[in-house]
């Protein structure tokens, strides 16, 4: 069941998205292997979850490996598996002492059993505690596919008789979705694209997006400051006219 969590200011960016873009052309950019940008991406995460804090932001969702991204080659995606158990064990118990709750979606069945145990292990390990910030990760997630599972499960709500087609509405979409956010304030993407790559397309109808050039490793603190405070200078009117 996904979380809905609405920011009622409309001047500080509360629920933050990142497409963490670029791993893989800084490694190639500094003569390394492609597993060590995607080392390196993982600890430039470590700081702006402990910058999320410091902003009191509440919820950080992470764009961490897409549905397109299993047809990446075969060394890479395994090392990337690989890197999701390393990230997790030496990860947690910092994420602990900061009271931040940590939360995985997307198909995460075709990560194996091994990797699933880990995720749930430490879903339930940080959830034993009243959390300062939600770290969503995303994790095998198109939101094209989202969007067709919330209609399938809608749609076998109405023939089973659980639901009337006039109860379906916004918070039903939100319940139903994969995604433990329903509203992004801002979305922040490096790498130098201009496009979402099918992130949250539902849940990012009035988010600001913010497109950064540097690669996701070499993300600093002070970027995503002047991310969060370019956010604050923006008039977010949802379609009214003020």
């Amino acid at each position: 069941m996904a979380k809905i969590i609405k920011n009622k200011s409309a001047k500080t960016a509360k629920n933050v998205a990142i497409i963490m873009d670029g791993n893989g052309r800084w490694a190639i950019s500094n003569s390394l292997n492609i597993s060590k940008g995607h080392s390196k991406g993982v600890e430039i995460v470590r700081e702006i979850v402990e910058e999320s804090v410091k902003q009191e932001i509440s919820s950080l969702t992470l764009y961490a490996f897409s549905s397109e991204n299993w047809s990446r080659p075969k060394p890479e995606v395994d090392a990337i598996k690989k890197l999701v158990i390393k990230a997790i064990d030496e990860q947690v118990p910092d994420l602990i002492k900061q009271k931040v709750k940590l939360n995985f979606f997307g198909n995460l069945h075709d990560f194996g059993e091994k990797t699933l145990s880990k995720i749930k292990d430490a879903e339930n390990t940080t959830s034993n505690q009243k959390s300062v910030l939600d770290l969503n990760v995303a994790l095998g997630y198109g939101g094209r596919q989202d969007i067709v599972n919330i209609s399938k499960e809608i749609a076998h709500k109405v023939i089973s008789k659980n639901i009337t087609i006039d109860q379906i509405d916004e918070d039903l979409i939100a319940e139903i979705s994969s995604c433990p956010i329903s509203d992004i304030d801002l979305l922040i993407r490096t790498g130098g694209d201009r496009r979402i790559s099918n992130f949250l397309l539902y849940q990012i109808a009035y988010t600001e997006i913010n497109f950064v050039d540097k690669y996701w490793p070499d993300f600093q603190r002070e970027d995503f400051i002047e991310c969060l405070e370019n956010f604050k200078k923006v008039s977010r009117r949802f379609g009214k006219r003020i």
